[in-house]
């Protein structure tokens, strides 16, 4: 059978109808006309074969959808989620599940080279509805379609003409314009693409290449000045090389513009961020809007794919059912004017009240990095720090043990270790450590501040409160009572407390010793393509009140999501086997700051994927078991494991944006609002929850996935307790998007990332940095998973493991 095909592009989308495929494949003849190089159009014939992969079967879909069948049939979704992709692949930039466009909406200039597209997610998802489209706005960073003169310039922030590139002008330009195409713009009509592999090391004006076989060598400016007419102006630049190292072909960058569409998949700078963020910054009835404009824009009834397949699309947004849970009611010291309080839409004050538990600081010191502040000023903003800690309820000794100390950056080592030392020699009795370092440092402190925490919480054992010069001279209050808040957790103190749980009216948590633990791993950003990925797990440390959270730290293999360090398993040659690991180690620890071993446990598991909940659940819940086990024979407390989801695209907007009643200022939904149907899972239990105000834009509500439940949980129960949990949250006044066991999780992780030495941040692999592994034999030492060798972090100090450190 012949099939004559335009193809564009490579891509080509053949319906084939009710063909039935002979022997498991159909072979069919595809023409293309192609631009010759020199002569006019060619016609080439290509064989394809197309193999039998599997059976799309919708009646199993139906099934499922209908609760009759417990496992999604992933081809049958798959299957229908590739027709309605296929017309807004063909009329856009597709980017994963996304589309951009240029013309979806203004593009944003975003600084160096980069600028905004405006585009939407678009994903089938089985719900208790049926079939549900999943539509969602998103922006995202292209490389502006400039000369590259031009994007060079931008990148560097100066005129690349008046001074020659330095060796570091080099690498930011190789490394940003690596693997991007750009077009040829001195051969008229013609122009051919190409993709960047590297810079040349020489100017243009030195580069000279063999012309024929008989050994005539041109340079690159004569053979363009005599082949094409194109006189080169920047000879001092390198060329752009295109093709394989064997066969170099030299662009010189000026006849060169990036060619349009290419989406920028490495890391942007904060400023980048900042300009992205304002772009995507939409209040709820603005996006709500655009959702709709956009669903009309696509034309889903008109789509021929999904004509031919019998798909229709609703225009309408789904409307579903919620309830908004109360706030709990929060307890403060006895001592303040205000011993507790019921917060008014996700958020409260300290004023009149002081913390339930006042940590204690008796000796401290502070250095100061930034060269701006004086070191009277920084003498006054640490007096005023410790008179606001005070009031807020802890025992802050009001002066230093030592006067304030000014440093360089650079000099950050030799000053930690010098001030730690004389702060011991001058405390009273000598030889006290230091409670709390306090540390000034400038606004744009590069490594300075991942420097500071990596000595400090690995090799000092010095819990650390930094402050940025901006906030030094303004002083304000609210900074100064945030601060504390922090300090306090920090030295081992509790901010508040829920008033239900020390009443013991917090079912399947209070009634008996339960233990809550919060796990995240996250991943090196684009582009670093072998760095490790860092576990973390926390867990909390005080029961009935579950406020006060120990963690721990671990790295492990490039982009592995499972969390091997749970449980692990080792030979020690006098011990013989050894067990250990991040959840054994906090479990002891939770038996020794309680009295008491846990006889529940709750698992909020943030950061995993759908198409991994079932493979974390079987590992990580396997650990766990494990972990009990090693402890005690027969130790098995019933486990609740919920996986953690803020990275999805479904928004909850009120049905009347002018019913005060229903939305808070900002026009989002009211913290507390909970969404447990129709969207949700078809037979599992999951729930939607928007437990935070919106401060701008849109509120992303958290998506709570239970994956196993042995403590038998109701969805009111379970959603109560969650609701409740984020009111807890130890850096703020405010109740948060995500439950703090997973937040802390992944603020331990983030910090743990700058514990790797600077050699392996973004090169080799990873291992554990729990205490309790196998014995590493030093810094350089490395533990195998699979085939892959990694390098443990520095172990934490055990004073700075108990306390909640990454606050």
């Amino acid at each position: 059978m012949d099939v004559y095909l335009p193809m564009m592009e490579g891509r080509a989308f053949i319906q084939l109808g009710h063909y039935r495929l002979l022997r498991g494949h159909l072979k069919l003849l595809c023409k293309m006309k192609m631009k010759a190089l020199l002569v006019g159009k060619r016609e080439r014939q290509f064989r394809v074969v197309i193999k039998y992969a599997a059976r799309a079967d919708l009646h199993h879909l139906a099934m499922f959808l209908a609760g009759r069948q417990p496992d999604a049939p992933q081809e049958a979704l798959q299957v229908l989620d590739i027709v309605l992709r296929e017309l807004p692949t063909a009329r856009y930039s597709p980017v994963s599940r996304s589309f951009y466009s240029p013309n979806l909406g203004r593009r944003q200039r975003l600084g160096d080279g980069l600028e905004s597209w405006r585009g939407f997610y678009q994903s089938i998802r089985p719900t208790q509805m049926g079939l549900s489209l999943n539509i969602d706005m998103s922006s995202t960073a292209f490389i502006e379609p400039l000369p590259v003169i031009e994007f060079v310039a931008q990148l560097l922030c100066r005129d690349i003409s008046v001074r020659p590139l330095t060796d570091s002008d080099r690498v930011k330009i190789k490394k940003a314009l690596r693997g991007v195409k750009v077009e040829v713009t001195h051969r008229g009509n013609m122009r051919r693409k190409y993709r960047i592999s590297g810079l040349t090391s020489q100017a243009t004006r030195e580069l000279s290449f063999p012309v024929d076989d008989r050994g005539t060598v041109k340079t690159v400016v004569q053979y363009f000045l005599e082949t094409y007419g194109f006189n080169i102006q920047h000879t001092t630049l390198p060329c752009l090389q295109v093709g394989n190292q064997q066969r170099p072909n030299y662009l010189p960058m000026e006849v060169c513009k990036i060619v349009e569409g290419q989406r920028y998949s490495k890391r942007l700078n904060e400023k980048q961020i900042t300009a992205l963020l304002k772009v995507t910054c939409q209040r709820p009835q603005e996006r709500e809007k655009d959702i709709l404009q956009t669903v009309h824009h696509n034309a889903y009834y008109e789509d021929p794919y999904a004509q031919e397949f019998g798909i229709k699309i609703d225009e309408q947004l789904a409307s579903v059912e919620a309830r908004v849970l109360p706030p709990p009611r929060l307890k403060y010291h006895d001592s303040g004017r205000e011993k507790d309080v019921l917060p008014r839409v996700g958020q409260w004050n300290m004023m009149n009240k002081k913390m339930v538990n006042g940590g204690r600081v008796g000796h401290w010191a502070c250095i100061n990095f930034s060269r701006n502040v004086q070191d009277n000023a920084a003498k006054v903003f640490c007096h005023e720090l410790a008179i606001m800690c005070q009031i807020s309820g802890m025992n802050f000794a009001p002066e230093p043990v030592l006067p304030v100390l000014s440093a360089r950056p650079e000099h950050v080592e030799r000053a930690l270790k010098a001030r730690y030392h004389d702060a011991m020699n001058a405390s009273k009795p000598p030889g006290k450590e230091l409670d709390l370092l306090i540390v000034i440092l400038p606004d744009n402190n590069g490594s300075l501040y991942g420097d500071l925490k990596r000595i400090c919480e690995t090799e000092l054992g010095l819990v650390s409160q930094c402050c940025l010069t901006k906030h030094v001279f303004k002083m304000s209050k609210q900074y100064l009572a945030n601060v504390a808040l922090k300090i306090n957790v920090k030295v081992g103190g509790r901010n508040t407390v829920l008033v239900d749980a020390l009443a013991r009216r917090i079912r399947l948590v209070t009634d008996r010793p339960t233990i809550i633990f919060g796990a995240d791993v996250t991943h090196p950003h684009p582009g670093e393509d072998s760095s490790p990925s860092i576990a973390a797990v926390v867990a909390s440390q005080d029961w009935p009140e579950i406020t006060k959270y120990a963690g721990l730290v671990s790295a492990q293999a490039h982009r592995q999501e499972l969390i091997q360090d749970l449980f692990k398993v080792w030979q020690d040659p006098q011990r013989g086997t050894v067990t250990g690991g991040m959840i054994k180690e906090l479990l002891i620890s939770f038996k020794r700051a309680t009295g008491q071993k846990p006889q529940r446990i709750i698992f909020y598991r943030d950061g995993v994927s759908e198409g991994q909940f079932y493979q974390v659940l079987l590992f990580e819940l396997d650990a766990i078991r494990k972990a009990c086990a090693s402890l005690e024979p027969n130790y098995q407390p019933p486990v609740t494991f919920v996986v953690v989801q803020k990275r999805h695209h479904t928004r909850l907007f009120a049905n009347n944006h002018n019913d005060q009643r229903t939305v808070d200022r900002s026009g989002n939904i009211l913290p507390g609002t909970v969404v447990d149907s129709k969207i949700c899972h078809p037979t599992e239990f999951d729930f939607y929850l928007c437990s935070h105000a919106g401060i701008q834009g849109t509120s992303r509500p958290a998506h709570y996935h239970v994956l196993w439940d042995e403590n038998k949980f109701t969805a009111d129960e379970l959603q109560t307790l969650t609701n409740n949990l984020c009111y807890t949250y130890a850096r703020c006044t405010r109740s948060v998007s995500i439950v703090p066991p997973a937040y802390y999780a992944h603020l331990a992780a983030f910090r743990a990332r700058f514990y790797m030495e600077p050699d392996t941040s973004d090169s080799g692999s990873v291992a554990s940095g729990a205490r309790g592994g196998p014995p590493q034999g030093g810094p350089r030492s490395s533990t195998r998973f699979g085939n892959v060798a990694v390098r443990p972090l520095p172990a934490l100090k055990e004073n700075v493991k108990r306390v909640m450190f990454y606050c």
